[in-house]
């Protein structure tokens, strides 16, 4: 049977440490991302409660410099902060780390093992929200809801003309072909003993054709061409003439000529 994975050593150390689970909103979040590493992000007051079996009073402020540098006009965020506490409802929970190497990639053999380690135990859930006369808040929560409620599409008005390709029903390359096709259909015909007098002068100078030649040396349409080179013309379904037309072999005199020439 195979592992699902390697087993790994578990750093059990700070299993025992009580550790809080918070909800914070996202632009606090994205606060704190945006911060360096082991920068003061705020400040956090714990009131004691003010009655036995009461909860204690969690004000969370940010640091002003830290917000200051971060903010963007008309982008600010609230200041302060309360949590508010709740129960674990007979939950048990935990937050585990996985350290990686950052020098290392997943392919390196030689690379040292991952590092997994549990930092504490959760002994308390709590939601960080504004307090509720603050105007900034009220401020990011109105331009969230213009931004999930503006739509995809907007009229823009225009201030110069914009060249556009206006759609066709027929381009001038087909038109031309259907012009051509037409002009093919309207050819007269000649007569058999006529256009058979245009083949053989032509064959006399060159032994294969394609009908598209034949076509435009002989002005005739397409289908009476054929019936035409079938009396007096095989086809040839091979290479190297593949597709090409040639003289019946009663009808040829090159090769006599040719002969005849070795002969004398």
């Amino acid at each position: 049977m195979e592992k699902a994975h390697e087993p790994r050593d578990l750093d059990l150390s700070a299993a025992q440490r009580g550790v809080w689970l918070v909800k914070v909103p996202k632009y606090l979040s994205e606060k704190w991302q945006q911060a360096g590493p082991g920068t003061d992000v705020g400040k956090l007051k714990i009131a004691t409660p003010k009655f036995a079996g009461g909860k204690p009073e969690v004000v969370f402020s940010i640091d002003e410099k830290l917000a200051e540098s971060l903010d963007k006009p008309g982008q600010e965020c609230p200041k302060v902060h309360k949590f508010v506490l709740t129960g674990l409802v007979q939950q048990n929970m935990s937050v585990l780390c996985e350290d990686k190497p950052m020098s290392t990639t997943e392919d390196d053999e030689d690379a040292p093992p991952v590092k997994i380690s549990v930092l504490g135990k959760i002994i308390q859930r709590a939601e960080c929200r504004p307090v509720n006369d603050d105007t900034t808040y009220m401020k990011i929560k109105r331009q969230t809801f213009e931004m999930q409620n503006k739509p995809m599409r907007q009229v823009k008005q225009l201030e110069r003309v914009v060249n556009t390709y206006k759609p066709k029903s027929n381009h001038f390359n087909n038109l031309e072909h259907d012009l051509r096709k037409k002009d093919e259909g309207k050819r007269s015909r000649l007569d058999k003993d006529k256009v058979m007098e245009i083949l053989f002068s032509a064959f006399e100078k060159h032994q294969y054709y394609n009908v598209k030649d034949l076509v435009e040396i002989t002005k005739q349409p397409v289908t009476y061409l054929k019936e035409v080179l079938k009396e007096i013309c095989t086809y040839n379904m091979k290479a190297p003439h593949r597709n090409m037309w040639e003289l019946k072999p009663e009808y040829r005199h090159y090769k006599e000529q040719s002969t005849s020439s070795d002969t004398t």
